[in-house]
């Protein structure tokens, strides 16, 4: 038994295809790759036929009945003319078999199935027409983002609301609460967005410089970008930091609020605030939320915690930081910007390839978009690298006065930054604490 198969991939819309899918029975394949024109007539197609003219096969193999033509008659003049050779004709992907069907014409056996084809292609052109505005790096239908307007070729910033979404991210950045920014924004423009709105604009390709699309791949550089690269790394890293805290405590006043549990009761410790009457003086303890025990846990003087993290923090971090292991960091970085510069010196010779002939211009706008959106992969692995200056840092936040110094809005923005939990372990007559660090 002999078999053929036939293959028909557009490279813009499909992922690359294996011709082993069909297994060791088939004898030969066939693989086309889709054209513009759709009264071309695919090469390997072509030859198909003439070789299942000159030594008809039992079997020919397809996906889809439209990887034989653009049209159900062009389909149904294919599928006729295998049939009349004596072979058996089956859509893999589709209910239809040439052979199991009563001899009838092809076009009756395709009507069950003209709807669905019909559906196909004119889902397929679509698709083929958004994959061309991909190509020339054009931004997606729809209405363009907060902050930007929508040109002719490309997004530009929009002078009325773009500095909007600028200071939304600087305030992001300076206290890494994402409910802070969000009320600072309310505040300040009268700009009310939700939380998932704001976390959004702070992840987004678009607010970068790139162009995201429904097939998840992004495309560097493409018009002007709000949030630079290193504010890009320095938001993805408070996002990361930030999963592991209870939401509200991101932007809870107090620093230590969503980092401290008892090792007792195992329940995390919240941060409560008394007075007493006819005073103005008010006091903050920490007392666990849920403790199980009776009696319960004792609450603790929040400035007594505070005080001891400190110290704890700046007698335990460098010896925490030495520890490490760390990767030479700068020689990851710097050879992730040698591949870079690789792809964007291949980019800038493909108009020269393209005046040379070498490339045609299909060609040349598919290896831009591939090289693109390869760049902003590495862009995105580099941006999750951690930083270089670890050990410097850690010099500057081992001294006692530069936590004194801060506000407490800062110092949860440099707690959080080292710090994943503060254990408390209670003795009979005093308390001792317990740091686990984030690396």
């Amino acid at each position: 038994m002999k078999v053929y198969a036939y293959l028909l991939s557009d490279p813009l819309l499909d992922p690359p295809v294996n011709a082993a899918i069909w297994g060791w029975e088939v004898d030969k394949v066939y693989c086309d790759i889709a054209h513009q024109s759709a009264t071309e007539f695919p090469p390997q197609l072509k030859q198909l036929l003439a070789d299942c003219a000159q030594a008809p096969p039992d079997y020919v193999l397809i996906r889809r009945l439209e990887e034989l033509g653009s049209s159900i008659t062009l389909i149904s003049d294919r599928l006729q003319q295998l049939e009349a050779l004596g072979i058996t004709v089956m859509a893999t992907q589709q209910d239809f078999c040439s052979g199991c069907a009563q001899p009838v014409s092809p076009p009756v056996n395709l009507m069950p199935l003209l709807g669905e084809i019909q559906t196909y292609q004119r889902r397929r052109r679509l698709q083929q027409g958004h994959a061309q505005n991909r190509l020339k790096a054009l931004p997606p239908p729809g209405k363009a983002p907060y902050g930007y307007r929508r040109g002719k070729e490309r997004y530009s910033l929009d002078r009325a609301t773009a500095p909007v979404v600028k200071d939304f991210v600087e305030q992001f950045l300076l206290f890494g609460s994402l409910r802070g920014a969000v009320r600072y924004l309310e505040k300040k423009y009268g700009k009310k967005i939700s939380v998932s709105t704001g976390r959004r604009w702070l992840t987004s390709p678009v607010y970068r410089g790139n162009l995201g699309y429904q097939n998840q791949q992004v495309v560097a550089d493409t018009h002007p970008a709000i949030i630079t690269r290193e504010e890009a790394a320095q938001i993805d890293r408070l996002l990361r930091r930030n999963r592991h805290l209870p939401p509200r405590t991101a932007s809870a006043p107090r620093s230590l609020a969503g980092l401290v549990t008892c090792s007792a009761c195992q329940s995390s410790m919240k941060v409560t605030r008394v007075t007493k009457p006819r005073r103005e003086q008010a006091y903050l303890y920490l007392i666990p939320s849920a403790c199980p025990q009776r009696p319960k846990c004792k609450a603790i003087a929040y400035e007594q915690v505070l005080e001891r993290t400190i110290q704890a923090i700046c007698a335990e971090l460098p010896q925490a930081v030495a520890a490490l292991q760390m990767p030479p960091m700068a020689a990851i970085k710097g050879e992730i910007a040698q591949q870079i510069q690789q792809k964007q010196a291949a980019l800038q010779q493909l108009p020269d390839l393209v005046e040379s002939g070498i490339l045609d211009a299909e060609t040349a706008d598919l290896r831009a978009y591939k090289l693109r959106t390869e760049m902003a992969e590495i862009q995105q692995k580099l941006a999750q690298l951690p930083p270089v200056n670890l050990i410097e840092t850690v010099q500057t936040v081992s001294i006692p006065q530069f936590w004194l110094d801060l506000t407490e809005s800062e110092r949860r923005f440099y707690l959080r930054e080292f710090i994943r939990q503060i254990q408390i372990e209670r003795t009979d007559a005093d308390w001792t604490l317990r740091l686990n660090f984030i690396f």
